[in-house]
């Protein structure tokens, strides 16, 4: 089993705002430390046999990847093993992504922020939540991954009970990230609500 409230607790969630050369975007930035060493965490991040066990395949071609049934993009930056900034291309859209990997007191800090100009519309009805509880997803099978412990399907596991409790944890959690950077306590709640719905199929 999943402690699922461990990994909740464990990983630090923020909302926020970035400024573009096309503009203001919205911002969701997710990071968490691991028991591991930055060469190991990059490797575990970065080489496509080591993110199959812990995500889902994840091909390269040259600048290009493709993540298998989900986005695509150019890696636009790579800095080994600091991190990598990439495009985030996903349903007609593109969005971008910074990872960023520091040395910390007890492992290594991984960082991720998602940085999109995303309609209003859309933003009120999911909030950060949208994106991040993906994220959330994503943070949980590298830190099984890094801990040596797999899901018994990582396909499947979403859907299940525990998966929905995740779910519905880390949908509360951006909840809250999105009340603290300054939305409306009622709005945030409503947008939780109808990503957990999203999410848990509920």
């Amino acid at each position: 089993m999943t402690d699922v409230v461990h990994e909740i607790s464990a990983t630090r969630r923020v909302s926020g705002t970035r400024v573009l050369a096309a503009g203001e975007a919205r911002t969701v930035t997710i990071s968490r430390t691991y028991d591991t060493t930055l060469e190991n965490l990059w490797e575990a991040c970065t080489e496509p046999e080591r993110i199959r066990r812990w995500f889902v395949p994840v091909t390269l071609d040259g600048d290009r990847y493709a993540i298998e049934g989900n986005a695509s993009g150019t890696i636009q930056q790579c800095d080994p093993p600091q991190g990598f900034a990439a495009t985030w291309e996903f349903g007609g859209e593109v969005s971008w992504i910074e990872v960023r990997l520091t040395p910390a007191e007890r492992g290594t800090r991984f960082e991720l922020e998602h940085i999109a100009h995303v309609d209003d519309q859309r933003w009120a009805q999911f909030g950060p939540g949208a994106v991040g509880v993906g994220w959330d997803l994503m943070v949980l099978g590298l830190s099984l991954h890094l801990s040596g412990t797999m899901m018994a399907s990582r396909m499947e596991w979403p859907a299940s009970a525990e998966g929905r409790e995740f779910s519905t944890l880390s949908s509360a959690a951006w909840r809250d990230a999105s009340i603290a950077a300054g939305t409306d306590p009622g709005a945030a709640r409503a947008a939780a609500v109808r990503t957990t719905a999203f999410y848990t199929g509920s």
